[in-house]
């Protein structure tokens, strides 16, 4: 997942996690993470998962962006960099993996060995020898 934490702009402040890919950003309602700032378009930016090799960011072709400073059309993103396009600043992190809750599960396991070795111990008493 990913974590895109909205840094100015009439949303600042906020963050926003992608949860699947493509992600669109811009003033079309249609963008997984609109946002209605000036100079942001309908459909300003647009965030890929290109595996193996990472999160990919593409541009309209006449809009303006940059990441890190830098102009681009389309470039890997890394943890922590700074996109900029309009009058919005977003700041791209890989978002914490959250741990799925096994507990019962493990209860489970554990009452089966129990079982098992409660089995055990009976027939290791109550066999003839």
């Amino acid at each position: 997942m990913v974590l895109l934490k909205v840094l100015t702009g009439s949303r600042a402040g906020s963050s926003h996690t992608a949860r699947s890919f493509p992600l669109t950003v811009g003033r079309s309602a249609a963008s997984l993470l609109r946002l209605e700032d000036p100079g942001v378009w309908e459909n300003h930016l647009r965030l890929d998962l290109k595996f193996p090799d990472g999160f990919l960011l593409t541009r309209q072709p006449d809009a303006h962006a940059t990441v890190n400073g830098q102009p681009f059309t389309e470039t890997l993103l890394r943890n922590g960099d700074l996109i900029e396009f309009g009058a919005v600043k977003l700041q791209f992190w890989l978002a914490k993996a959250e741990q799925i809750r096994l507990a019962w599960r493990e209860w489970l396991t554990w009452l089966a060995l129990a079982a098992l070795t409660a089995a055990q111990i009976a027939l290791i008493y109550w066999l003839p020898q």
